[in-house]
C-alpha cells in the first residue's frame, strides 16, 4: 500500500466554502458597526444606502477573487496574488503587515470580545477583570488553533454548525423586526433622511466601518489547494455568500431602526441584546449567547485561513522554512498554527489594540486594493494565462476605484494614522533584504538546527510536490 503523500487534503465542498466566508464575514461586524454606520451618515436611509452600497462593493470585489483565484489556483489568497503580479517585495510586505499586525490584533480583539460575551451574562452588572477576560481569551485562542492543527475536517463541521448558529441569530433578529413592523410601527422611517450628513469625510469613515463588516469574503482563495473542484466550488461559493450576506444585513439593520430607532441605535453598546431586551421578550437570553457563538465561529475561521497564507509565504522562501512544514499525521500546517498562535497571545498583553488597528486600516486597505488590481494588471501583463472564470472589466475598475477614494480621505482627516500604518509596512523592507534576500550564514545554520528541533517536535515534514 502506498504512503499518503505529505499534502493537505482536498477536502472542502461547496458547503464548506460557503461556511468559510460566511463564518469570517459574521463575525462581530454586524453587531458593532450599525450604530458607527448610522453616526457618520446622521440618518436611516443613508445608514441603509451604505450597507448595500458596501453589499455591492464587497460583491464586485470577490467576483474578481474569483477569477483570480481560479487562475492563479493555489493557497495563499492575497500573497500570491500579489507575489505573481507585482513580485516578491510587495508581496513580502504584505505578510509583514498580515503576520505582525492584521491576523494576530484581530484574533485578539476577537478573542477578548467572545470573553466579554461569555463573562456578562454570568455576572450582569458586575466589572470584567481584564485578567479574567484575558485568560479566557488566551484559552480560546489555544483551544481552536489545537482543533485547527488536530483535525481539518472535525473544523470546518464545527464551521458548518457555526454558519447556522449565526444565521440563525440574524434571523431571529430579523423576524423580531418583521412583526414589529407587522404592528404597524414604521414612524422610523417616516422621515428617514433626517439628520443626513453632507461631510465627506464622514461617509468615508461611514462606508469603511459597513467594508468592516463585509469583510472576509477573501478568505476561502487562502485555501485554493484544499477546495474540492476549486474552479466550481469557488466562485459558487462566492456567488451564494455575497447576496445572501448584503441581504441579511440590509434587513437586520432594518429590523434594527424600526425596533430601537436612530436614538436608539445611537445609544446602545450591545445593539442585539438591547434589540433582543426591547422586541424579543422571553428570548432575550439566547441573544448574548448567540453573538459570542457568532464571533466564536468567526474567530475560528479566521485561524484556519490566516495559517494558510503563513504556510504559502514560507514555502516561497518568505518566511522560515519551518512554517511550510505539515503535520505528517493530521495533514495540517502545525507550526503555522502555532506561529500565529503565540504571537496572538502577545497581542492579548497591551491594554488597547484598537489604536494600532486603526494605524494599519488604510495598509490593510491598499493591500486589498493592490490585490484586486492584480486582475487588471495580470491581463495586461499574462493575457495567455488561462482564466476558467473572466470578469468584466468594469468590475475589478470600479473596485479599485471606489477603495482608492476611500483611501485618500483619511490622509486628511488621519494623518497620524496613516503615517504609522505606513511606518510598519516600511519596516519590512529592511527585514526583506537582510532576513530574506542575504540571510547571513550563520542565521541561517541556526535557523536550520531551530526547524529540525522543531521537525521532531511536531512530527512535520516538507510538502510532497505533485508530480
Amino acid at each position: 500500500m502506498a504512503e499518503e503523500k505529505v499534502q493537505m487534503r482536498k477536502q472542502l465542498g461547496l458547503l464548506e466554502g460557503v461556511a468559510i466566508i460566511l463564518g469570517i464575514i459574521f463575525g462581530s461586524g454586524i453587531f458593532i458597526s450599525p450604530k458607527e454606520v448610522l453616526e457618520k451618515t446622521g440618518s436611516v436611509w443613508g445608514a441603509l444606502t451604505v450597507w448595500a452600497a458596501c453589499g455591492v462593493l464587497a460583491t464586485l470585489g470577490a467576483m474578481s477573487y474569483a477569477e483570480l483565484g481560479t487562475a492563479l489556483a493555489q493557497s495563499g489568497g492575497d500573497y500570491h496574488y500579489i507575489n505573481e503580479a507585482f513580485g516578491p517585495l510587495p508581496a513580502f510586505l504584505y505578510l509583514w503587515d498580515a503576520n505582525i499586525v492584521f491576523v494576530p490584533s484581530t484574533n485578539a480583539i476577537m478573542s477578548v470580545t467572545f470573553a466579554n460575551n461569555l463573562l456578562e451574562p454570568i455576572f450582569p452588572n458586575c466589572p470584567i477583570d481584564p485578567l479574567c477576560q484575558k485568560l479566557i481569551a488566551a484559552v480560546t485562542i489555544c483551544l481552536l488553533t489545537f482543533i485547527n492543527a488536530y483535525d481539518v475536517k472535525f473544523t470546518t463541521r464545527i464551521q458548518n454548525v457555526f454558519m447556522f448558529t449565526k444565521i440563525a441569530a440574524l434571523f431571529i433578529i430579523i423576524l423580531g423586526g418583521i412583526a414589529w413592523m407587522c404592528q404597524g410601527r414604521l414612524e422610523h422611517f417616516e422621515d428617514g433622511w433626517a439628520g443626513t450628513k453632507t461631510s465627506v469625510s464622514d461617509w468615508s469613515v461611514a462606508f469603511y466601518s459597513g467594508i468592516f463588516s463585509y469583510s472576509g469574503w477573501n478568505y476561502l482563495n487562502f485555501m485554493t489547494e484544499e477546495l474540492r473542484d476549486p474552479f466550481v466550488n469557488l466562485p459558487r461559493a462566492i456567488y451564494i455568500s455575497l447576496p445572501l450576506v448584503t441581504g441579511i444585513y440590509l434587513l437586520a439593520n432594518i429590523s434594527y431602526f424600526a425596533v430601537l430607532g436612530p436614538v436608539g441605535v445611537r445609544a446602545t453598546e450591545a445593539i442585539a441584546v438591547d434589540f433582543a431586551v426591547v422586541a424579543l421578550g422571553w428570548l432575550k437570553w439566547a441573544m448574548p449567547t448567540l453573538v459570542a457563538i457568532a464571533i466564536l465561529g468567526g474567530l475560528s475561521v479566521h485561524i484556519m485561513t490566516s495559517s494558510r497564507m503563513c504556510f504559502a509565504g514560507a514555502r516561497n522562501g518568505h518566511m522560515p522554512e519551518l512554517l511550510a512544514h505539515i503535520n505528517v499525521k493530521c495533514m495540517s500546517p502545525m507550526p503555522s498554527l502555532v506561529f500565529l498562535m503565540l504571537i496572538s497571545l502577545i497581542m492579548l498583553i497591551p491594554s488597547n489594540l484598537t489604536s494600532l488597528i486603526t494605524y494599519c486600516t488604510v495598509v490593510e486597505s491598499f493591500f486589498t486594493l493592490l490585490s484586486c488590481s492584480a486582475v487588471l494588471w495580470l491581463r495586461y501583463k499574462r493575457p495567455e494565462l488561462v482564466r476558467p472564470i473572466k470578469v468584466s472589466l468594469w468590475m475589478p475598475i470600479i473596485f479599485v476605484a471606489v477603495l482608492l477614494v476611500l483611501m485618500i480621505v483619511p490622509v486628511v482627516s488621519e494623518p497620524v494614522a496613516v503615517i504609522a500604518g505606513a511606518l510598519i509596512t516600511l519596516a519590512g523592507v529592511p527585514v526583506y533584504f537582510v532576513l530574506v534576500r542575504g540571510q547571513p550564514k550563520y542565521l541561517s545554520n541556526v535557523s536550520v538546527k531551530f526547524t529540525h528541533v522543531c521537525q521532531k517536535l511536531f512530527l512535520t515534514a516538507v510538502e510532497d510536490k505533485d508530480e
